[in-house]
């Protein structure tokens, strides 16, 4: 088979942390918009689900830091926040030993990446979950891409990731959707939190939903931290998630600067 879903949405802590404090019109159409990727999300009957995320010094440091990691077990932890601060429990999270090894074998064929077979989950991952697999009914297979301290990753490199699961899916039987997440601008724990360049997250989505790689890929990281914060860097899983679907346009289903939740909240499909 190959990829059957290819999506994008936020992650931010707040977005469950701190539900009520949005204003309530904006916060319903972040709701209705998760649940409608979840509705596409399970319409389109995935084996698994590749979720390609920048965790925040849970499980990588600055001692040991790979530019690209897949997770390869049978099952997860998360969230590793305080749980009730979160507001999602803690659980086991289903994976798949098996496909992520088989995945990552094809990935290696273009991409260097790293493996893990112990990862316990942040609200990276575990926000977008709570929101698109409630059931957590969908082996997960995690992606990490360094979005926290240099060297990063150059953006071409993260575009290649994605163009290299796409090829590995193509080889495999079973049916890959994958989701990219992250949050456009934001100044996560400095005096700036709350702040959101609402103007340089359109463009980028406007870039995005064309899939105009050259576009996506003309981003400097001086740039993204002048424009986007230092959680700007997390571009990184959405320009992946592009290469998953190269040749592919895709739309914004919601876009809605929240400063309680930090950041653009972002949900947006490609029309594979």
């Amino acid at each position: 088979m190959s990829i059957v879903f290819t999506g994008v949405c936020s992650h931010g802590p707040g977005i469950t942390a701190r539900t009520e404090r949005a204003e309530p019109a904006a916060r319903e159409r972040l709701m209705q918009s998760y649940a409608r990727m979840r509705d596409a999300l399970h319409a389109a009957q995935p084996d698994a689900l590749v979720i390609i995320a920048a965790e925040h010094f849970a499980n990588f440091f600055m001692n040991n830091m790979p530019s690209f990691a897949i997770g390869m077990a049978d099952q997860y932890e998360g969230p590793i926040e305080d749980p009730e601060w979160l507001r999602i429990p803690r659980r086991e999270v289903p994976g798949s030993r098996d496909i992520s090894r088989r995945l990552m074998d094809g990935v290696m064929q273009e991409v260097d990446i790293s493996y893990c077979e112990e990862w316990k989950f942040d609200h990276g991952i575990m926000v977008p979950l709570h929101h698109l697999t409630p059931d957590y009914d969908i082996p997960v297979i995690p992606v990490n891409i360094n979005c926290q301290c240099p060297p990063m990753a150059p953006l071409h490199r993260a575009y290649a990731l994605g163009q290299a699961i796409r090829r590995a899916a193509d080889q495999m039987p079973e049916r890959i959707a994958v989701i990219g997440t992250g949050g456009i601008s934001h100044w996560p724990c400095t005096p700036d939190t709350g702040t959101i360049n609402e103007a340089w997250d359109r463009e980028f989505l406007r870039r995005w939903s064309a899939n105009d790689r050259a576009a996506m890929l003309d981003y400097t990281d001086e740039d993204t931290y002048r424009e986007g914060g230092q959680g700007g860097y997390e571009i990184r899983t959405y320009i992946a998630a592009a290469g998953v679907a190269e040749g592919s346009k895709g739309e914004i289903w919601c876009y809605e600067p929240i400063p309680p939740f930090a950041c653009g909240c972002t949900v947006g499909v490609m029309n594979l």
